[in-house]
């Protein structure tokens, strides 16, 4: 079975600990159906990225598979100008960290997004609204897109946060 986009929005959620770790609870807090992420946590443990007696992350494989296969597995090619929600390095997790130039910031496409920038399909459609009512996960979403978009100096940034990010939570 072939991992989906959506189930690396499933098991951020599963590593900050879901405070409703049901998957109607779940699939509440993301923008998606008890049946999806339940779909997504079979294709974790398929994947090895989550224990299949515990359903914990297994956070080592995960932050592994976030910067060596997510870049390559759900690339993202940033073209159309649009309005929407800051990800990667125009996010907050990042904004005070890279220098902005020229360019426009990254942003997924959002109606209730007020930067305008160069779109940027997030991994899963409801990835905006999910980041709007989880700030942490807003934060992961943003790293992770770093590491698709992002030159060496935000792809560095990114890795070392989302590293240290995954561990605060192994160890809360």
């Amino acid at each position: 079975m072939v991992t989906k986009p959506q189930d690396v929005v499933v098991a951020l959620k599963l590593a900050l600990g879901a405070d409703d770790p049901s998957y109607a609870g779940m699939g509440k807090a993301l923008g998606m159906s008890a049946s999806e992420v339940h779909a997504a946590v079979r294709r974790l443990v398929e994947a090895r990225l989550v224990d299949p007696e515990t359903k914990k992350v297994r956070l080592a494989a995960l932050r592994n598979f976030l910067v060596h296969g997510v870049p390559y597995a759900f690339p993202v090619d940033p073209k159309e100008v649009t309005r929407g929600m800051p990800t990667a390095w125009a996010a907050p997790v990042m904004s005070g960290m890279i220098s902005s130039s020229e360019q426009l910031p990254p942003v997924w496409p959002d109606p209730e997004g007020r930067v305008q920038g160069v779109s940027v399909q997030p991994l899963y459609s409801s990835v905006p609204g999910a980041a709007r009512r989880d700030p942490e996960l807003y934060n992961l979403l943003a790293l992770v897109d770093a590491l698709r978009i992002g030159r060496a100096r935000e792809r560095e940034f990114a890795e070392k946060e989302i590293g240290q990010r995954l561990n605060s939570h192994a160890h809360a």
